[in-house]
């Protein structure tokens, strides 16, 4: 009976721990899963180990919330060298698992790296460092299993699970109901991100660019989709001060996305949510001087947004730090909503960004692999 050892970060982790946790039970319900994380896992199967709370250092603040951390920490090391697993599964999370796929390798555990970091993206040092610690690394990114097998990482890529979460299709008419937005005028959807951080950032950019699109069409529609780790008081302390009027949405982002003619949206997986969904989109992001610089040092690539790293070229435009302005933002959304040809190109570009993300399935495939590995 193979005993293996998960351990995820924060919610989108937690989310991915519990799709694997299902796969793999589905496929041998004599494993034994204990687990790091939250009540997706618990409620997929898998035993959390008592005393030790999600790891989710992002947003950390005040001197006794780092201690807390720093506890838990400590709990999973003695956990990772006093008990004996088949397998530790890092899911996500590159902060802490780096840390932890070191401490297990110490241990001498097998350890597998399932939704990989991007280490591609930073300096060639991090390569080398999976390398040492990592013994099979499971990606949802087509493009990165080349570049683990080059540096000599074992890698399987299995397909993106947002493929599992997004409808194939949406009755966008029934959501215009739902969402109470007039079918006469466009509908700009509004991402701003998923941390408290980057909202805060952002928001105040894209409701200065909702109040030139509305000056320039006083039919358009605004929306915004609002992840469920952003707290509701944040979001109306910035909504609520609006020039023009904006919905907000619960939970709902590929609803939104869908429902939506155009969207602006934060860098991040969302991008790639919204491919799949096959709205066309306007990229952006901005971040502190100090983050900016030193971002602008590391990275490695030409772009930031998924969509356009999978596909190998530009199909969404990107907008960062001083280029993410109202006027830039609201000219490229005009364009979308009035150029029929532009926006059929970049919905075509979607449709090949989709295709290259697999097929449906990807949590099943991803516990096939960390079952042979436990009997490699």
């Amino acid at each position: 009976m193979p005993r293996i050892l998960i351990v995820t970060g924060e919610a989108s982790g937690d989310l991915h721990g519990a799709n694997l946790a299902r796969a793999i039970l589905s496929l041998d319900p004599a494993t034994e899963l204990v687990g790091i994380g939250g009540t997706g896992m618990r409620d997929a199967g898998v035993k959390l180990i008592p005393g030790i709370p999600q790891l989710d250092v992002m947003g950390l603040i005040g001197l006794s919330a780092v201690r807390s951390v720093v506890r838990r920490i400590r709990a999973i090391r003695r956990v990772l060298k006093s008990e004996s697993w088949d397998l530790v599964v890092l899911i996500d999370n590159p902060g802490l698992n780096f840390h932890f796929a070191r401490v297990a390798k110490a241990a001498g555990l097998r350890v597998l790296y399932y939704i990989a970091p991007q280490v591609w993206a930073w300096r060639p040092r991090r390569m080398k460092w999976i390398q040492r610690r990592v013994d099979h690394v499971v990606v949802i990114l087509p493009f990165e299993e080349e570049l683990y097998r080059q540096a000599g990482v074992r890698c399987t890529f299995v397909g993106h699970p947002l493929l599992d979460a997004v409808a194939p299709s949406y009755d966008r008419a029934e959501l215009m109901r739902r969402f109470e937005l007039a079918p006469e005028g466009p509908v700009v959807g509004l991402l701003p991100g998923s941390r408290a951080a980057e909202v805060k950032m952002l928001m105040p950019v894209l409701l200065q660019a909702a109040a030139k699109l509305a000056a320039a069409d006083p039919r358009t529609q605004f929306i915004v989709a609002r992840a469920s780790s952003i707290d509701d008081a944040l979001i109306h302390s910035l909504v609520d001060s609006s020039p023009v009027p904006v919905r907000i949405v619960r939970e709902q982002a590929s609803e939104v996305m869908a429902a939506s003619d155009a969207l602006l949206i934060a860098s991040g997986t969302a991008t790639l949510q919204a491919a799949v969904v096959g709205t066309p989109m306007v990229l952006l992001y901005k971040t502190t001087p100090v983050t900016y610089q030193l971002a602008r040092r590391l990275i490695r690539v030409k772009w930031i947004g998924l969509v356009n790293l999978v596909a190998g070229r530009t199909i969404v435009p990107e907008y960062i730090q001083h280029d993410a302005t109202p006027d830039r933002l609201s000219a490229e959304i005009r364009r979308l909503l009035t150029d029929r040809r532009a926006c059929s190109e970049m919905k075509a570009g979607l449709r090949e960004v989709r295709e290259s993300l697999g097929i449906p399935g990807a949590s099943h495939r991803a516990a096939k692999v960390v079952l042979a590995e436990c009997r490699a």
